[in-house]
């Protein structure tokens, strides 16, 4: 989509002629004082005769159903003017802007086009549904809940009138598309793929997710991941068709579990992985009934009589087990609709947890922060001149990864003898903490990475940060992920990849793996042996309950644990609420103990 490609270079190349023969044609037929020309070496012309289109100046490009589009062609045109009297004649030549009302179907390769009318261009009229001149819709940041709210008015109405989760299954049926899991990359590096034209064996309207993906980031989550590219199909099919025009080898869009689709050339691209990353969110979660949602779960905590900071956590879970989405999805939701107290939810530094804090709103810009690491603290006094000045003699100290002034308001010992923060502080931090700007230490160009970069300081964030106090002085980022877990994560992709469709013989392959006796099972469920050995070897189908103690117990990772269930009699609804706890503590608990999960289960009403 370089040079070349845009809609633009595509009328003047493959349009113009019929352009040509248009203005010709009107130029024939109208008065020459209804073009509006003007020479001053020939102030009183008799005659004007159309000579050429002297270039195509730009093309505006809206928006209509289906696969049409309607488009502006703006471009200045050449005519010959003539004064004939009884002594002489002036000639010169004079130039006028035209707008040339077209429209065309893509499904159809524009072989129907036509221009619909023609006037003398006037700039100050604005363009409807704008799109960019490769086709992209045009969508400002601040109309994203309203572009949002518009695609699920037509695919998915009920999100709109009460708090539902969107199952992005029925989504895609709505949207006549197929979802297949499979293998797309040998690097698991493609979470999601739209088929725009069937290709390779695979139907146009398919979606693949590639299921090894789920392991690496929490990007690729299912939900996420089926909406996204549900996105894709729903505003970028004229961007795809147009680009298909040029090259028609081009047949899908690939998108990488960086962000990003795979093997972009421009611009433009970037922009389309942009607004399925942003729009994504906004339909699992429709601002209206997110904050209805969330305001019912604050509720519900403050009148128990547990604090707005201490009930923040619990609710941001709870709105991530409602919509569907990952924690970190529903933390930067909270915050779009401006409970900026999330900020200070699930962080964790220096492989710690921080609890969570807030402070007065306005005092953090998107990019700034309370919480730097040990590395960060130690380097800052050293290189900035500034901040060891202000942090000299004993004003503040490092607590809880916060510099914080140094007064008992503030800062206490807990019962163990840790110096901690106060409740106070937690709920002030503007008062005593310094501020930090972030920056995203990335090789990528995405803006929305960028701003959201100090959101995803969690344990799962995949994102370097460097921390800059005054003076502009930029620290190193911290290191990535250990080798050791790098070779938990390969050990499991390569365990899920070896997983039979049986789901017996799958349990009794894990079983080996983690090399567990089905005594230690049963005692851990608790369950009597012998019906845990008729579940392994297929005698009983036992419980949903009991199948999810199993995997608890074995410690298994999500995708693994969901891949045996799926192929077992049982299944996990997004209908029930106990499924919706028991799916989240697969996801978020797998590596804690099965008596650990019980209590957290127990806390949202939940037996196991």
């Amino acid at each position: 989509m370089g040079r070349g490609r845009t809609f633009k270079h595509y009328v003047a190349d493959r349009l113009q002629n019929g352009l040509y023969r248009y203005i010709k044609q009107y130029a024939e037929s109208v008065p020459a004082s209804e073009l509006d020309l003007h020479s001053y070496s020939v102030p009183d012309f008799d005659e004007a005769e159309f000579v050429d289109i002297t270039e195509i100046k730009f093309v505006s490009v809206s928006d209509l159903p289906e696969m049409a589009i309607a488009f502006d062609v703006v471009l200045e045109a050449e005519f010959s003017v003539k004064e004939v009297t009884r002594h002489h004649d002036k000639e010169d030549s004079c130039f006028q802007w035209f707008k040339l009302k077209c429209r065309g179907d893509l499904a159809k390769d524009l072989t129907d086009f036509e221009v619909m009318g023609i006037e003398i261009y006037d700039k100050k009229k604005p363009q409807p549904d704008p799109m960019s001149d490769e086709l992209v819709p045009i969508i400002k940041k601040e109309k994203l809940d309203d572009v949002a709210a518009d695609f699920l008015k037509r695919y998915y109405p009920e999100a709109l009138e009460t708090p539902t989760p969107v199952d992005p299954n029925i989504l895609a049926e709505r949207m006549g598309l197929e979802i297949h899991k499979q293998e797309i990359a040998d690097d698991a590096s493609i979470f999601g793929q739209i088929h725009f034209r069937d290709n390779e064996g695979i139907k146009a309207g398919t979606i693949l997710v590639d299921p090894r993906a789920y392991f690496m980031r929490t990007l690729g989550s299912v939900n996420n991941t089926i909406v996204h590219e549900c996105v894709h199909w729903d505003k970028h099919r004229k961007a795809f068709e147009f680009q298909r025009l040029l090259d028609d080898s081009i047949s899908k869009i690939s998108c990488q579990v960086a962000g990003g689709i795979s093997d972009s050339r421009a611009e433009a691209v970037r922009f389309m992985e942009w607004q399925a990353n942003a729009l994504t969110p906004r339909i699992l979660m429709p601002r209206q009934m997110f904050v209805k949602k969330a305001y019912e779960q604050f509720t519900h905590h403050l009148s128990n009589g547990v604090s707005f900071l201490d009930a923040l956590e619990p609710v941001i879970d709870e709105l991530a087990v409602f919509f569907g989405v990952s924690r970190l999805s529903a933390k930067i939701r909270m915050i779009d609709v401006d409970y900026k107290e999330a900020i200070g939810a699930f962080n964790y530094i220096d492989g710690r947890y921080i609890k969570p804090y807030s402070f007065e709103k306005g005092t953090l810009a998107r990019n700034q922060t309370f919480t730097i690491s040990a590395a960060d603290a130690g380097i800052l006094p050293l290189t900035d001149p500034e901040f060891a000045k202000t942090t000299a003699h004993g004003k503040y100290l490092y607590v809880d990864a916060h510099f914080v002034l140094n007064d008992p308001k503030y800062i206490e010992q807990n019962a163990s003898g840790e110096t901690v923060l106060t409740d106070y502080a937690r709920g002030h931090m503007n008062e005593c903490c310094l501020v930090f700007d972030v920056s995203c230490k990335t090789d990528r160009k995405d803006a929305q990475y960028s701003s959201e970069c100090v959101l995803n300081r969690d344990i799962n964030s995949p994102f370097e940060l460097e921390i800059k106090f005054n003076n502009n002085y930029q620290n190193s980022s911290q290191t990535e992920q250990s080798e050791y877990l790098a070779n938990v994560v390969r050990e499991n992709m390569e365990m899920y990849s070896k997983l039979p469709n049986c789901h017996k013989a799958c349990l009794e392959q894990v079983k080996d793996w983690r090399g567990v006796t089905y005594q230690v099972i049963a005692d851990e469920i608790p369950m009597d042996e012998r019906q845990v050995r008729r579940i392994f070897n297929g005698e009983s189908n036992g419980s949903i309950e009991a199948l999810v103690a199993i995997c608890l117990i074995l410690y298994l990772p999500p995708e693994i644990s969901f891949h045996i269930i799926e192929k077992s009699p049982h299944t996990l609804s997004l209908a029930k609420n106990e499924h919706q706890w028991y799916r989240f503590a697969l996801q978020y608990h797998h590596g804690k103990q099965l008596c650990e999960v019980k209590t957290f289960l127990s806390g949202q009403g939940v037996t196991l």
